[in-house]
């Protein structure tokens, strides 16, 4: 079966499963909408097999576009071919290298799952490294990949095969809660130009850390506050050919900018937990950022839009370019759960990998009855 059919297929199969449990929960409201004098029944029974934020099943495959102006992208449902008993488990971080493949680092069995830009499952990786909790994932300009496990305290250095070449951090070994020490639950990485090593720290920490190639500790910076320089949840950071530092400052709803020595430029605002962050290189860089939205999108907020979870197109200088998603949560095409990791590859196709599984018992208090989408990619439409 070609990619195009079976991606198809899934998309019809996931619309008609989630439809029949829609009818049998709905079905008091199908029977009285049938009731009413002159309705079309047929026009009542697609609409009660509606799947929750997406299209009827018999318009499943048209596609799903999402943004404005010239950043405008396809939702490709169903990208990513795994072998069968393979899942995700969840997908916090994606890289891509030189040559557009895709490195999803996941919370599963198998911690690296690598794909064509086609979708093409090429191979998988780590069982036998130690990963404790994935968490972040960059990889450098040599195609080496960066892979932060929080819990595990460390950053790998591997190679595109999987093997590890150097180790920041002592595994499982915690540094004092928010000391400025590295690490306690460190999220991510990025490189300077230079190739130093830019480490974001964390959940349990406010600091960022700036090592040298070979591993060494330069400095750090950072403490726990809303004020600038300082973080509540370091979650996310980037890197521009400039040498600009971008930091995802999550629960401060803001995105700080630094010199490389760790001094504060500006910061932007109007963020919903900027959570997942790619930063492009060259002249005129771009942020890609994913943002969690508020926790209260199962109660308070619940159904409203423009709220997130969704990513959002930032230029260097702080301004929204584009909303890419402004429904509400939902497995939907189109829409999020929980964008945690951003990759972005050569042609501007954009890699959303999400924390679904995870972030679902703190959105409802229950685990949910099936494992969620936690992987999309949006295919830049010219």
């Amino acid at each position: 079966m070609c990619q195009f059919c079976a991606i198809v297929r899934r998309r019809f199969l996931r619309a008609f499963g989630t439809g029949a449990a829609a009818m049998a929960v709905g079905g008091a409201r199908f029977e009285a909408a049938t009731a009413t004098a002159g309705a079309p029944r047929t026009r009542f029974a697609v609409s009660a097999i509606l799947p929750l934020g997406g299209a009827a099943p018999a318009e499943a495959a048209e596609p799903v576009i999402l943004g404005e102006g010239q950043y405008r992208y396809q939702v490709l449902e169903g990208w990513g071919e795994l072998p069968p008993g393979m899942t995700y488990g969840d997908a916090p971080a994606v890289c891509v290298d030189s040559k557009d493949t895709v490195y999803v680092f996941t919370r599963g069995a198998h911690p690296v799952i690598v794909f064509d830009r086609n979708g093409k499952f090429l191979r998988s990786w780590g069982e036998d490294i130690g990963f404790t909790n994935a968490h972040g994932a960059a990889i450098g300009p040599d195609d080496l990949l960066y892979l932060t496990d929080d819990f595990g305290q460390t950053v790998r250095k591997c190679t595109p095969d999987g093997k590890v070449l150097m180790m920041i951090g002592t595994p499982k070994v915690a540094a004092p809660p928010f000391s400025g020490k590295p690490f306690n639950r460190c999220t991510h990485t990025a490189l300077s130009p230079e190739g130093d090593i830019y480490v974001s720290d964390g959940y349990r920490n406010a600091a960022v850390h700036k090592y040298s190639p070979d591993g060494k500790l330069l400095f750090s910076w950072g403490e726990p506050g809303t004020g600038p320089g300082q973080f509540n949840l370091v979650h996310n950071i980037g890197c521009d050919d400039e040498g600009w530092v971008y930091v995802a400052d999550r629960e401060n709803h803001r995105v700080q900018v630094f010199d490389g020595s760790g001094k504060y430029e500006t910061q932007w605002n109007n963020l919903a937990r900027p959570c997942g962050l790619f930063v492009t290189r060259g002249k005129s860089p771009i942020a890609i950022i994913g943002e969690l939205g508020p926790e209260t999108v199962a109660t308070l907020t619940s159904g409203a839009p423009n709220l997130g979870p969704r990513v959002s197109i930032v230029s260097a200088k702080g301004e929204i370019l584009a909303r890419v998603g402004t429904a509400a949560l939902g497995e939907g095409p189109g829409r999020f759960i929980a964008p945690h990791g951003i990759a972005v590859d050569s042609r501007g196709d954009i890699y959303v990998a999400e924390v679904a599984n995870t972030y679902w018992p703190v959105l409802f208090g229950k685990r949910p009855d099936h494992e969620l989408r936690c992987f999309q990619k949006l295919a830049r439409v010219s």
